[in-house]
């Protein structure tokens, strides 16, 4: 289960952000997860309660915003939202696609104190 390692990474992420700003508590955190980010939101719901624990954000809410997938297709030259990540393009039928978004997970914003 990576999303327990991503929850990890996550923490340092705030502590470092706690000693370069000054904060000693993190009350909520928004988290960007794009819909190919290969992340599973229940997993990382659980991973985030487990980790947190004793932690600056021991308590804090988690507040997942899903970002759609987008690619690129080669053969109408336009960038497109999908659904599914092998999907054909929905305007030509193409299925030569480079995704191009929706691929990454990151901290929107965090309430702190």
């Amino acid at each position: 289960m990576h999303e327990m390692a991503l929850c990890e990474s996550l923490l340092d992420s705030l502590r470092e952000a706690a000693r370069e700003h000054g904060f000693t508590r993190v009350t909520k955190v928004r988290l960007a997860v794009g819909a190919f980010a290969g992340v599973e939101v229940e997993a990382l719901r659980f991973g985030f309660d487990v980790v947190m624990r004793g932690s600056l954000a021991d308590g804090a809410e988690l507040d997942i915003l899903g970002e759609p997938g987008t690619a690129w297709c080669f053969d109408c030259g336009t960038t497109v939202e999908l659904a599914d990540r092998l999907a054909p393009c929905p305007g030509c039928g193409g299925e030569r696609l480079r995704a191009n978004g929706g691929t990454d997970m990151r901290i929107r914003n965090l309430e702190v104190v």
